[in-house]
């Protein structure tokens, strides 16, 4: 009882303030025993602030950098710090003072919470690491003429990134300076010489005579120095021998242009009487570099048969000679020929398009659309500034031309008797078209479009002569026959008139420029029967707008005519029966 007593007196006795930290605290080494709270935040403070321009000096690898706390944005919370120092012997009455006899005899040291700008703690440690790096060389066998000779290796050393982070917060931090030693880890290499001489014995052995490459009956012989380019040597932490790298990747693209045959799928080939006949499809023949080269070295190292098998891979085409067979196509369906000529610009948007086109393959059920099948007539693709109907005038525009190759397929589509869909006529009349059977394009909002409406695919072919152009379709045998009723071209009213100011013709006078065309409408209907029996009656209507008669309207003023003089009266001037004045004689 006596002993409870006493104890407690002495709890009360050393208990002290709660507002007040406890003595033998210290907050990174720095005294704070007895002060209120806002007395040690404002020491440590002052302390800090004085030294946030002293630098701490860094060394690593025999170099040294200064750094200081300023530039890292290294800054402490001493409100958390000075927290933790008052927790430090806390408690009620006799236990407090209990536990600040403890801290009294051993004493508390707090280590303060740091933030630092990251940015620029990763900059400085990259910066240090670049200086200090020396990163481990492993051992190699490099090649001296056709002799192997190995490279030792060599131990490095190599900066500890995170730690020597670490270690620069914590010292920027800290309230001492001096020179700190920063981190730097050995960095062994993993490859010693030890490892590469049963691997020099390998190089020896295989650069010791030429190997045999072999193809099917084929064979060819593969020199000790083309050997030499193709291996690759142990470096960089390997220790095996291999045919790869560079000079392995040239020599198989070498080789590969003599062996490498790609994939032919089944074409078509048209016959001058219209029949079709199908072109066999051909496997693809490729090299294979990696087991290619794995029989290389296996032969290289064998000391009696050095002969090596070159590996292929066999491709097979899209279409086989079965299936193109089994598409039907056997002879024309519809053909359609028109004349071209005029610009050299448009002559080449024709040929240019009738490529594009060219070859096409319509499957049974399948929509052609003229504007999917070309894309957009761009310059990148070749297509050049011609001729061309924009908004029923006739000017310069990107692909003029390509609306002939529309109509020539327009027609063959309308010869055989598909399902035309989509077709619009020229704002203006062409009269070297078939009347009201022009198709107009846009891309790709105005488009020609037809439906492969029969059982078997369509091929789609052009041809390009020196003056005219040939679509023709291709398919199975259709036996359709096809009507065509063409009404008259009617004028559906004048040339607009189109006054030009002119200021060389006086005011009054006019010239016609250019007469114009009136507008004009037509129609075609087209009669599609097969078996007799009526498959297709369509109409096809086009509007064509008139084209301007031009009239120049003078605008000079007309000059102003000069004013008679009155000729003499009486004595003076006589003058005859008629009032003209008689000749002087």
């Amino acid at each position: 009882m006596v002993a409870a007593v006493c104890g407690a007196v002495l709890g009360f006795v050393f208990a002290g303030s709660p507002s007040r930290i406890a003595a033998g605290v210290k907050i990174d080494g720095v005294n704070v025993g007895g002060l209120t709270a806002g007395q040690a935040r404002a020491k440590l403070e002052r302390r800090a602030n004085a030294l946030a321009e002293v630098p701490v000096t860094f060394t690593a690898a025999g170099h040294e950098w200064r750094l200081r706390p300023v530039s890292l944005g290294v800054q402490t919370n001493w409100d958390a710090a000075v927290k933790l120092a008052l927790e430090q012997g806390s408690g009620l009455g006799p236990l407090r003072g209990f536990r600040r006899i403890g801290v009294r005899v051993f004493g508390a040291d707090v280590s303060p919470p740091t933030r630092v700008l990251e940015r620029a703690l990763v900059y400085e440690v990259g910066k240090i690491a670049r200086t200090v790096n020396r990163p481990h060389n492993d051992a190699a066998i490099v090649l001296r003429g056709l002799r192997p000779v190995v490279v030792p290796a060599r131990t490095g050393a190599v900066l500890d990134r995170a730690a020597a982070g670490d270690t620069i917060v914590r010292s920027l931090a800290s309230f001492q300076r001096g020179t700190v030693a920063l981190p730097v880890r050995v960095d062994s290499p993993s490859v010693r010489a030890a490892d590469l001489t049963p691997v020099v014995a390998q190089v020896q052995t295989a650069l010791g005579r030429r190997v045999r490459l072999q193809l099917g009956a084929a064979s060819w012989w593969l020199p000790k120095r083309q050997l030499a380019a193709i291996l690759q040597l142990p470096h960089g932490g390997t220790k095996a021998l291999a045919v790869s790298g560079p000079g392995a990747t040239r020599y198989f693209s070498r080789l590969s242009r003599g062996i490498d045959e790609p994939a032919r799928d089944a074409t078509f080939r048209v016959l001058s009487s219209g029949r079709v006949v199908v072109v066999p499809a051909r496997p693809g023949r490729v090299i294979a570099p990696g087991p290619t080269g794995r029989h290389i070295l296996a032969a290289a190292l064998a000391p009696q048969a050095r002969t090596a098998r070159v590996v292929v891979t066999y491709a097979q085409p899209n279409r086989s000679t079965a299936q193109a067979k089994a598409m039907g196509i056997t002879t024309r369906v519809g053909r359609y020929e028109t004349i071209y000529g005029g610009d050299p610009n448009r002559i080449h948007n024709v040929q240019l398009v009738a490529q594009l086109i060219d070859g096409k393959l319509i499957a049974p059920g399948a929509t052609f659309s003229f504007n999917a099948a070309t894309g957009a007539r761009t310059a990148d693709k070749g297509f050049r500034e011609a001729p061309v109907i924009i908004n029923g005038e006739v000017t310069n525009g990107l692909g003029g031309g390509v609306c002939q190759v529309s109509t020539t397929v327009f027609n063959a589509a309308y010869e055989a008797g598909l399902k035309i869909t989509e077709r619009t006529n020229h704002a203006l009349y062409i009269s070297h078209y078939p009347q009201g059977r022009d198709a107009t394009v846009n891309y790709p909002d105005v488009d020609l479009k037809f439906v492969n409406d029969t059982p078997r695919w369509l091929l789609l072919r052009t041809y390009v002569g020196s003056y005219s152009l040939d679509v023709e379709l291709y398919g199975a045998p259709l036996n359709r026959r096809v009507e065509s009723v063409t009404n008259p071209l009617v004028d559906t009213g004048p040339p607009p008139l189109k006054r030009v100011p002119d200021p060389a013709l006086f005011v009054g006078s006019t010239v016609v420029e250019e007469s114009g065309e009136p507008s004009r409408s037509t129609s075609v209907e087209r009669k599609v029967y097969a078996g007799g029996k009526l498959l297709y009656d369509n109409t096809w209507y086009s509007s064509y707008r008139g084209e301007p008669r031009v009239v120049d309207v003078g605008t000079k003023p007309r000059p102003v005519p000069p004013k008679k003089k009155k000729g003499p009266s009486g004595p003076s001037g006589p003058t005859g029966p008629t009032g003209v004045s008689s000749p002087q004689r």
